[in-house]
């Protein structure tokens, strides 16, 4: 899973993204925002992790992978792959993160994550049953993150334009401060 330039180093810049507790490495989200990014030079990375349901065994297997970019690292994560990427941001130090209906703040697994980037935004659903908008919404409040509360549920599926374009722009955004 090793994404690198022909000379080894990491490539300019990578999305790494990390899927939710019952999805895959290229669900429909994954694959719609894998093309954003791709559009904007990026390379993308998405690791399997239904390995485990265990959000502590995800975050140390993304860990170990060590996602590195030359220029800009954005992490993105869907409902416990939320959790992932926010958990993970103190050892990967990412330019920008992602967070679509972010699985915080659950008991075993409530810890407050570190080292979370200026440039983050969070999207969540109001209708969200499984993660409930008041999790994105305290995360936001404490790390004064750009929140989204959009018209969806938790899949946020019938969300993807508004979703591509939210990604699109925080991409931007990443590319421009490491430039």
């Amino acid at each position: 899973m090793n994404v690198s330039n022909s000379n080894g180093s990491g490539p300019t810049h990578l999305v790494v993204f990390a899927h939710g507790k019952e999805s895959g490495p290229w669900g429909t989200k994954i694959t719609q925002l894998a093309e954003v990014a791709k559009r904007r030079g990026y390379a993308v990375l998405s690791p399997d992790y239904s390995f485990t349901l265990d959000p502590q065994a995800r975050v140390a297997h993304l860990l170990q992978l060590a996602p590195r970019a030359e220029q800009t690292l954005v992490l993105v994560g869907s409902s416990m792959g939320g959790y992932v990427s926010a958990m993970a941001c103190a050892a990967l130090n990412p330019t920008a993160l992602f967070l679509m209906a972010p699985a915080l703040y659950f008991p075993g697994w409530d810890e407050e994550p570190e080292g979370i980037p200026a440039l983050t935004s969070v999207v969540h659903g109001w209708q969200d049953d499984i993660v409930p908008p008041e999790r994105g919404q305290r995360f936001a409040t404490r790390y004064r993150a750009a929140l989204h509360l959009i018209d969806s549920g938790h899949t946020l599926n019938d969300q993807l334009p508004l979703l591509c374009l939210l990604f699109d722009d925080l991409l931007r955004r990443a590319t421009e401060i490491t430039s």
